[in-house]
């Protein structure tokens, strides 16, 4: 018996042992929380969890915070091994908790791991679809790994026929070993299976589509059947990952201006590592002993138009904003402009549906061939990074203003099957939009010519140099050949020579590269009368004495001088000037505007060497003292704390705040640095805008639905790739054109929420808004836009034809059918940045 007791009084003192460095390390990590030791607080809560699980929901929500504020120290301290070492061991414990699940996801966005911070956003809903702040991340990170068009093009049942069939052919006539390159969801892979082929291997780099990719195979029961590899095609190598050469290459690794996701560069690879040679082209077609890709060829078409919405995104159409003149010193360019120079990798073009672009387009020229490329000849595509940059000149049809180069391609899958990117299809694709900018003049008439020079670099199609030849200069545009000929290349040298193009900038401007919704922006006339005039009154409120003052005076002449004096003599007689801070986002030219109005202290948040540098010239040719114009983080030891007093004793007249993105939804913790700002502000002192009015209408819009998920089984020819890529969707649509979207309005707007920054006890995150029917239909969608108010006198539709913003719209799970007089309940919930807009009857 004694033994036996001695082990009891054993297991006794240990579990003593046990209860009293429990409690001991439970007061240890209280005591480091108060002196905010966090580090040592978390060792301490590791050891108590470790030594008495039981403990685990009781403690749960302090080791929550503990490893919250140890993490962000880790963060800052660049400790990032450490971080992650933290997050591993807390979800050792915890591995159900979405909190914890959902902090690690942001952590890895912020370092740019996205495939990564999208699986733990992804578990966090999972574990609690209620849970608002995994799901706005989880939104937001899905538009990145499932990149839109992806549903898009799934939908697009003529695109994925004409793709089968073309494979089918390959298969039937001996291709029967394939390798699907960029695979995507694996929808080639899975025709070229159904099609016969008995070896079929997929490629795919994201290892979010990989893995979807692999769920998507195995629902369609061809798991193995299929070799799916998570590589670049480019890293592939045989016997290793493939036993030997392929017959048939399938892929649809083509942007809207075809090479931009390196089609040639994979395709040189494959022929020389991973095809069986090419047949040769004397010989008749015979068995599968051959390679061959899929698609053949492409034929590259380009024309010149005239087109308002591309031109004010991408050229300052004016010299003065707002009684502000914009210095001929300043020359802005938009990135694809910018890129033309630059070392760095940009992509020389943006992308439109010219379709659906608001305002429309003229063509300016007829279409004309660019290019061509055949993919089955490895010489032409090793020859074509090499090739030196050739001439194109297109003859003028039709007067107007040369705003851009517009191209699109004709894919050549086989002799008998092609899909077509052009404006005139209705197809998914875009079109690839080279926009004209740095000419002295942009009109050209019938029978002028437009120049420009192609060239294939950095694995893309740039269209440069672009610039217009006068009919009066003589050249022979009769040639049908798309190159010009010698004689006309002469012609066309002497004729450059005394021509701007795009590439000849002022020696001595100052070149300042803004984004294209940046330049929209400073074209938004009505945006900066608005603000102008609701600063004046805020600051003609707070200085009475100002109205004598005004800055805001045309100075020709010698009145010039006179302006300059008034100024010096304004800062030297006004020792307490008003201080308005900036901090929209991206380029902003309203603290110059404010600093027309009076003694003024303007501060600008824009960190941009480039930007600031633009600022200084645009405020010195206004003949502003120096300091009447300065930059806020320069003022500031940390940036990350903006919204601060601009001076011990001092407090903001004005605070300009960003609260809406140029997407179209809300800016992330705009109610948070609202508050912060209303401490700033001195008596009578406001935030812009001081409120927000959201406004949305019913919808019923098939295209919206086509580009928020896959339609079933019908459109990817009985494949089922639905439901796992539908996992992706979200129930936001952002950068909409509202005034070119195919839909149909079901009612009538109404106001679906108010943010107000200057009076929180007017807000509300949810509220519920009643809705006719004024017309019988589908309800698929709520589009909503702002009404942003600087006050009650002065604001700004964000849904307007000049806007910067583009709009949004909450896409309906299920469609609703409706009859005209019907009324509708629409819970609206807003949540940071995100708007949920329920329906119910």
């Amino acid at each position: 018996m004694m033994p036996n007791s001695n082990s009891k009084i054993h297991r006794g003192g240990q579990e003593a042992g046990r209860r009293e460095l429990v409690s001991r390390s439970l007061q240890s990590a209280q005591h480091c929380l108060e002196d905010q030791d966090f580090g040592t607080a978390y060792a301490h809560y590791l050891l108590v969890l470790n030594l008495a699980p039981e403990l685990k929901t009781s403690v749960k929500e302090t080791f929550q915070f503990t490893l919250f504020k140890w993490a962000e120290e880790l963060d800052s301290l660049a400790r990032i091994q450490d971080l992650f070492n933290c997050y591993e061991q807390a979800l050792e414990l915890y591995p159900d908790d979405e909190v914890i699940c959902n902090s690690m996801g942001e952590h890895l966005f912020r370092m740019g791991f996205r495939d990564e911070a999208a699986g733990y956003f992804h578990k966090a809903v999972k574990l609690n679809p209620d849970f608002a702040d995994a799901k706005e991340n989880f939104y937001r990170v899905a538009n990145w790994l499932v990149e839109r068009w992806h549903f898009i093009m799934l939908n697009d049942t003529k695109r994925n026929l004409t793709y089968l069939k073309a494979i089918e052919n390959a298969v039937h006539s001996g291709c029967k070993s394939v390798l699907d390159i960029g695979t995507g969801t694996g929808i080639l892979s899975m025709f070229a299976k159904k099609a016969g082929a008995s070896l079929v291997y997929a490629c795919e780099l994201s290892k979010t589509m990989y893995e979807l990719a692999c769920d998507v195979v195995a629902a369609n029961n061809m798991e193995g059947k299929i070799n799916l590899l998570h590589l670049k095609s480019l890293d592939i190598e045989i016997p290793k990952h493939i036993p030997e050469r392929v017959s048939l290459v399938v892929t649809e690794t083509v942007d809207a201006g075809l090479f931009g996701e390196g089609i040639v560069e994979s395709l040189i690879h494959a022929w020389e590592h991973l095809l069986l040679q090419p047949k040769p082209k004397n010989q008749d077609f015979s068995t599968g002993d051959y390679g061959r890709v899929i698609p053949a060829s492409a034929t590259i078409f380009g024309m010149a138009v005239e087109c308002k919405e591309i031109r004010r995104h991408h050229r300052v159409g004016m010299q003065e904003i707002a009684g502000v003149h914009l210095s001929n010193s300043v020359q802005f360019f938009s990135p694809t402009c910018a890129s033309a120079g630059s070392e760095e990798n940009v992509e020389p073009y943006t992308t439109e549906k010219l379709s659906r672009i608001p305002g429309g387009y003229v063509p300016l020229t007829e279409p004309c061939q660019v290019m061509t490329v055949d993919f089955n000849n490895l010489q032409e595509l090793k020859s074509l990074a090499a090739r030196k940059p050739w001439k194109l000149s297109l003859p003028v049809i039709e007067g107007g203003i040369l705003d851009a180069v517009v191209v699109w391609f004709v894919l050549q899958l086989d002799d008998e099957h092609a899909l077509s990117t052009s404006p005139s299809e209705e197809t998914c694709w875009e079109q690839a939009v080279y926009p004209v900018q740095g000419l002295p003049d942009y009109s050209v008439k019938t029978g002028d010519t437009v120049l420009m020079e192609v060239c294939c670099q950095d694995c893309y199609l740039k269209i440069q140099e672009i610039s217009s030849l006068p009919s009066k200069c003589g050249m022979d545009t009769s040639e049908k050949d798309d190159t010009l000929s010698l004689g006309n290349e002469a012609e066309l040298c002497d004729a450059l020579a005394g021509l701007q193009t795009t590439s000849k900038q002022d020696g001595n401007a100052q070149v300042c590269v803004l984004e294209s919704t940046e330049i929209a922006l400073l074209n938004n006339v009505q945006y900066h009368k608005c603000f102008k005039a609701a600063m004046d009154k805020v600051l003609s409120a707070l200085n009475p004495s100002k109205d004598s003052q005004s800055m805001d005076v045309d100075g020709h002449g010698s009145g010039m001088n006179l302006q300059e004096n008034q100024n010096k003599s304004f800062l030297d007689a006004a020792p307490d000037p008003l201080y308005v801070l900036d901090v929209s986002e991206g380029f902003s030219i309203l603290p110059i505007i404010a600093s027309k109005l009076g003694p003024v202290r303007a501060y600008s948040s824009v960190e941009k060497e480039q930007h600031q540098a633009a600022l200084n010239v645009i405020s010195e040719a206004n003949h502003f003292p120096k300091e009447t114009l300065e930059f806020w983080l320069s003022h500031l030891e940390d940036e990350s704390v903006v919204l601060q007093r601009p001076k011990s004793d001092k407090l903001w007249s004005i605070i300009i705040l960003d609260v809406i993105e140029t997407s179209g939804l809300i800016q992330q913790e705009v109610m948070e640095k609202a508050a912060i700002s209303r401490c700033l502000l001195h008596s009578g002192g406001k935030i812009f805008p001081q409120y927000v009015l959201v406004y949305g209408m019913l919808v019923e819009s098939e295209s919206l639905l086509l580009e928020s998920a896959v339609q079933g089984t019908e459109p990817t020819l009985g494949f089922n790739i639905a439901p796992f890529i539908n996992q992706f969707k979200v129930p936001v649509r952002v950068y909409l054109n509202l005034s070119t979207l195919p839909c149909v309005p079901l009612s009538k707007p109404a106001e679906l929420l108010r943010l107000d920054l200057m009076n929180p006890l007017l807000n509300s995150s949810s509220r519920e808004v009643k809705v006719e029917i004024c017309k019988s239909g589908q309800v698929t969608a709520i589009p909503f836009w702002y009404h942003i108010y600087l006050d009650e006198d002065h604001s700004l539709n964000t849904s307007d034809e000049s806007s910067h913003w583009k709009q949004a719209a909450v896409v309906l799970n299920e469609p609703l059918q409706v009859q005209v007089g019907d009324e509708l309940v629409l819970d609206v919930q807003h949540h940071k940045s995100n708007i949920c807009i329920t329906v119910k009857r």
